[in-house]
């Protein structure tokens, strides 16, 4: 005997509320791949939720007694209670969360229970699921990523008069406050804030009353079960209730986008942390060693996350080609949906989480730092300044700054260490006071724009992030 067949003589076959059309059951095979629940069993308490709005809405238009309601009511709060203290038995055998739970409350209260899915199909229940999912992750995400750029700032705070070479294509640049370097990754993290506030509002709408695509035939109040649900808004177009997956797109774009800018930062400070660098000091607790180099303090935690933004990323991509083709409406095509959302939303979650402690313990070794900046050649920029502060046109300035280079470079002799007398070789508008320049507090003090390294800039700006924060701690979208 087949397993199949044997299973169905023992009553274990593939039980499924829907194959009611259907002369034989699934194959083993079809029943293993098709079957979600591995994934969407994490939708178990927001499917319970949805339930509980969806039977007001029943009782409401009529569709359910009292009794059957308080019934139905009573059976889900057994069944989220058995999913909280993981008593909940789920079967396989019933291939998502959605029909387990339906299965398992039908035990709990019989013909009562076989009435919660009128006026719903699994279509809109999903979609509701799924998007108050998000709308929970989102907050989470949010919450963690607020204290992310509160350590940024306390650093920031603690560091405003520590100078070291800013850097383009990897070669020294200019002095900048450290101060302004980290502020810089703050305004990464508070754009990646503002995505995640535009894709919760994306997220918050309710579609369950969608059905499977037309609607349902009763007279559902889904502004109630909006409300129950805490949605601002209910959806307009029921076709594209059941086939929206925008919210998850985009939802899985704002994490790509923490986990490229989490990856530049991790690169930075491993950089950092090299012996070429030794501009920081990573704790213990998130470095490892070596299997047989003793000596070796790997930052490993760092690689780790900079590591794990490839996954993201592609799970954004196969969302993409997942949804690039499909026609309207549902498809089971966007049963795969979920995966990518989870995995990546988890990775960035834990990322963030970690991330935030290594800054918050984080020692940067500031002498280390300015020792870099006994280069003279990255008061360059400064000596142009200084000769268009003269009068002389910039491109000139540039091109007699670059000989001074040329030449401190051939007789191997720092720029600060040129003669005047040699200087005025090359124009007759250096003085002295050139060498006022060779300093790196002067140097970030000289900028005057909005935005700049200045400390005078910077001091001024850290109030409003500070009170930004404030702000965001208080959204009302994420109490």
């Amino acid at each position: 005997m087949s397993a199949k067949r044997a299973n169905k003589a023992n009553g274990k076959g593939n039980e499924n509320f829907v194959r009611g059309r259907f002369k034989e059951d699934i194959s083993d095979l079809t029943a293993d791949f098709t079957a979600s629940l591995d994934i969407d069993k994490k939708f178990a308490e927001f499917d319970i939720e949805g339930s509980f709005a969806h039977l007001e809405a029943l009782f409401k238009a009529g569709l359910v007694t009292e009794d059957e309601k308080n019934k139905i009511k009573e059976g889900l709060s057994v069944i989220s209670e058995e999913l909280k203290s993981n008593k909940f038995k789920f079967d396989k055998r019933y291939e998502d969360i959605h029909i387990n739970i339906e299965k398992r409350l039908i035990e709990l209260t019989g013909s009562a229970g076989e009435k919660l899915h009128t006026g719903r199909s699994r279509n809109d229940q999903v979609s509701l699921d799924f998007r108050l999912y998000v709308k929970n992750e989102i907050k989470k995400i949010a919450d963690v990523l607020i204290g992310l750029r509160s350590e940024l700032i306390k650093k920031a705070k603690d560091n405003v008069e520590t100078f070291l070479p800013g850097y383009t294509h990897m070669q020294h640049a200019q002095p900048v406050s450290l101060a302004h370097h980290l502020l810089a990754y703050y305004e990464m993290f508070t754009r990646d804030f503002i995505k995640l506030k535009n894709t919760y509002i994306s997220a918050d709408s309710m579609t369950l009353g969608s059905g499977a695509l037309a609607g349902v035939d009763f007279n559902i109040d889904r502004e109630l079960e909006a409300e129950i649900l805490g949605f601002g808004k209910i959806s307009r177009n029921s076709i594209d209730s059941v086939s929206d997956r925008d919210f998850a797109i985009e939802f899985n774009f704002v994490l790509s986008m923490i986990s490229l800018h989490l990856s530049r930062f991790c690169e930075e400070l491993i950089l950092w942390n090299s012996q070429e660098f030794n501009f920081v000091d990573i704790k213990d607790e998130f470095t490892t060693g070596s299997s047989i180099m003793p000596q070796k303090k790997n930052p490993d935690v760092l690689e780790l996350i900079r590591g794990k933004t490839g996954s993201v990323i592609s799970g954004l991509v196969s969302l993409f080609i997942m949804m690039k083709s499909l026609p309207l409406a549902y498809n089971r095509d966007m049963q795969e949906d979920k995966k990518p959302v989870m995995e990546s939303s988890e990775t960035i979650y834990k990322s963030l989480e970690i991330f935030k402690e290594i800054i918050g313990t984080l020692e940067f070794k500031k002498s280390n730092m300015r020792l870099q900046l006994n280069d003279d050649e990255i008061y360059a920029t400064d000596m142009a300044s200084y000769l268009v502060n003269k009068g002389l046109p910039f491109r000139k300035s540039h091109e007699i700054i670059g000989n001074a280079v040329s030449y401190s470079k051939a007789h191997n002799v720092k720029l600060s260490e040129i003669t005047i007398n040699d200087y005025k070789k090359f124009s007759e508008l250096f003085e002295n006071d050139i060498y006022v320049l060779f300093d790196a507090g002067h140097s970030v003090n000289s900028k005057k724009t909005y935005g700049s390294t200045s400390l005078a800039r910077i001091m001024k700006i850290i109030p409003d992030y500070d009170d930004e924060i404030k702000r965001d701690k208080d959204d009302e979208i994420f109490l």
